[in-house]
């Protein structure tokens, strides 16, 4: 599957692993990444998820190994055997299918998840490989690892939904000479200019992640999951009266749970804090709340 899944002490690691290609971006990845994100959601035992990757890159971008073939990769990659089921429209005669981005779907699967998600950036990112990881709440990186958004000087454009994120994570205009230039960005720029939370040495990143993680994983799941959720949900709100009403619903339900009474009792017994929340039975107050769609053409999903 080119990914791989583990689960210790309420956190899952969700590792990209292709390290003799530099952990380059496949049809079989793209699937996995979603199914682990699925799993995370789908077991109230994980309260935190770390993205990384094996060996010494993070993610080298799309895999180009059609081009070495002589077949352009983009032309590779909308006709492929191996893309997921409903990812290609095939209407039109003759004509290469249309395939929705890849990149692009594992973002909206991080975005909607409802475990707070954090990339340890163990290496080089690149195209795919940094933008797939701007919808985690929170990324560290090797002090060693390079970042580029390549697209223009490729003759692309973004993906990943990046053209959406980027703008929201950094100044617009950092994130627009990013991607006018193409140029590579070391992780201490990317730390200062607010990409990147914190530079680690490329062996302890994993570790600083993951412990921020178990931090994470110590508060109460319900609460955390509804937090991360309603600071991305709220980006595009129209007024803060948006925030307002859910929080107000939110806070009634949540401030009267079991967990909010063991928060409460432990501070004043000054002891560590045992929450028994589970994510799968709360309340989703955001639910309600208007979404976009995706129908650009018949038979995409």
């Amino acid at each position: 599957m080119h990914v791989r899944y583990e689960v210790s002490g309420h956190v899952a690691v969700v590792t990209l692993d292709r390290p003799g290609a530099m952990n380059a971006f496949t049809d079989e990845m793209e699937s996995g990444l979603i199914e682990c994100f699925d799993r995370a959601d789908g077991d109230d035992d994980v309260r935190a998820v770390v993205l990384t990757g094996a060996g010494s890159a993070f993610c080298a971008g799309m895999d180009l190994g059609s081009a070495a073939e002589g077949v352009a990769p983009f032309a590779a990659w909308r006709a492929s055997e191996s893309a997921p089921p409903g990812t290609q429209d095939r209407a039109g005669d003759g004509e290469l299918p249309l395939r929705r981005d890849g990149g692009g779907r594992v973002a909206l699967r991080i975005f909607d998840a409802r475990k707070p998600v954090l990339a340890a950036i163990n290496g080089h990112a690149v195209g795919v490989g940094i933008t797939m990881t701007l919808p985690c709440d929170l990324r560290l990186a090797a002090d060693e690892a390079k970042i580029a958004f390549p697209f223009a000087r490729r003759g692309f454009v973004p993906e990943s939904c990046s053209s959406w994120f980027l703008p929201r994570l950094v100044p617009p205009q950092r994130a627009l000479e990013w991607m006018l230039t193409g140029r590579t960005v070391s992780s201490e720029e990317a730390r200062e200019s607010g990409l990147v939370l914190s530079v680690h040495p490329a062996g302890s990143v994993l570790d600083a992640a993951l412990e921020l993680a178990s931090r994470i994983a110590a508060t109460a799941p319900v609460s955390s999951s509804y937090t991360r959720r309603l600071l991305w949900r709220m980006l595009t709100a129209s007024h803060p009266m948006e925030a307002h009403r859910v929080e107000t619903l939110a806070l009634n339900e949540f401030g009267i749970s079991e967990d909010a009474e063991e928060g409460v009792a432990a501070f004043l017994d000054k002891r560590t804090p045992s929450f028994t929340g589970r994510v799968s039975a709360a309340p989703d107050f955001l639910a309600g709340l208007p979404r976009p769609g995706y129908r650009p053409t018949k038979g995409s999903s």
